[in-house]
């Protein structure tokens, strides 16, 4: 099968209870897990371009993408349940990466290093690869977050707990103490990427307030703030995607 075309896979989760979808790309390389951006699903990542955007890392076998759907309208968007319940369901959520995913990713893609994953997403989806890589640094030690928001005020406001608390990459950075974590944690391969340009504005706030979190804890990474002519739209992402997968240890 050619490797833009794309292999669809549907199985049950036990953590979620229902049905998850995803589409793998590629047939041989690192992994890479893409998060939908939000509300989103699965196929977003090829119907934008995506796929198209990095056809020649698939091509020559650099990397296998796996794009999974994503439970924003369950969780983070869902205003009919209160945000503890909210957290809760993405306890699930991620879980069932955790548990059900990468389980069936190393199944596929033959024996190799446990932490040889790059987690990727853009907007929303930046969120959702940025929170498993900072919560799971001993199951990926890449990540590509473009124009991302990490807190979830955005969604919630200004309530938490400690079930928000620990989804809230803004929040939990700053309280993990040293020790294996935070060993893992500066081991990784991080680029923060935002534009400055329309609808921009409060994904280049996260972005830099996480880049300063990030250093106040000595995690090294690479912030990258494009020009006033970046906007928040996937034909940008798909300008960035390859060029920071062309600087990533493929």
């Amino acid at each position: 099968m050619h490797p833009m075309q794309g292999q669809y896979h549907k199985f049950h989760s036990q953590q979620l209870g229902e049905d998850f979808e995803l589409k793998t790309y590629g047939h041989a390389g690192r992994p890479m897990i893409v998060f939908p951006s939000g509300n989103g699903r699965f196929f977003d990542f090829e119907n934008f371009g995506m796929v198209h955007a990095i056809a020649p890392f698939l091509a020559q076998g650099l990397i296998r993408v796996i794009c999974i759907d994503g439970r924003d309208q369950q969780t983070w968007s869902n205003k009919a349940i209160h945000p503890h319940h909210r957290a809760k369901r993405y306890d699930a959520y991620d879980a069932a990466i955790v548990h059900e995913i990468l389980p069936w990713i190393r199944s596929q893609a033959g024996p190799r290093p446990q932490r040889d994953l790059i987690v990727a997403g853009c907007s929303m989806g930046a969120y959702h690869a940025a929170n498993f890589l900072f919560r799971h640094p001993d199951f990926a030690d890449t990540g590509l977050f473009l124009s991302g928001i990490y807190s979830l005020s955005h969604y919630i406001g200004d309530y938490s707990d400690d079930a928000v608390y620990y989804h809230e990459p803004l929040r939990y950075l700053a309280g993990i103490t040293e020790g294996d974590h935070m060993d893992l944690l500066r081991q990784c391969d991080i680029v923060l990427c935002c534009g400055s340009g329309a609808h921009e504005e409060d994904c280049l706030t996260d972005t830099k307030e996480l880049s300063g979190l990030l250093w106040s804890r000595n995690i090294p990474h690479w912030l990258d703030i494009w020009g006033h002519d970046v906007n928040h739209d996937w034909v940008w992402w798909a300008k960035q995607l390859p060029y920071f997968l062309s600087h990533t240890k493929l």
